[in-house]
């Protein structure tokens, strides 16, 4: 089973997102801050996919993929804002995210993107 962290400081977002994503068979769990991302992962658990949001308060979306990439951390990220511009898209992929949505994003469209990301990934490992 595939597995997806979701890292937003909207808790309501997080909380549904990770409903759906459950009921359709991925094991998802979800945290609210760069500091519980970066705990989360250094406990031990291992995602194959990160939804991550750019503007959370103290430290940005911007802030994990940059920490992430200093790690050589190996996992697919897909941006999602509701503070969508080509600038940040850019940044984000410099970054190394896989994607980029904006918000408020159709959950069948992430849904594809989702698909598409961990498809990708399947393929570099063969």
């Amino acid at each position: 089973m595939e597995s997806i962290l979701i890292v937003d400081d909207d808790i309501n977002l997080c909380s549904l997102l990770k409903e759906e994503l459950n009921e359709i068979g991925y094991d998802a769990y979800s945290v609210n801050s760069a500091d519980e991302t970066f705990a989360f992962l250094d406990s031990g658990h291992l995602v194959d996919l990160i939804l991550l949001d750019l503007k959370m308060p103290e430290k940005d979306g911007f802030y994990v993929l940059e920490t992430l990439k200093s790690r050589k951390a190996d996992v697919r990220v897909i941006v999602l804002t509701a503070y969508a511009d080509v600038k940040s898209a850019i940044d984000s992929a410099k970054l190394g995210a896989s994607d980029f949505i904006s918000k408020p994003y159709d959950f069948d469209e992430l849904l594809i993107t989702i698909r598409k990301v961990l498809q990708k990934e399947k393929e570099h490992e063969d």
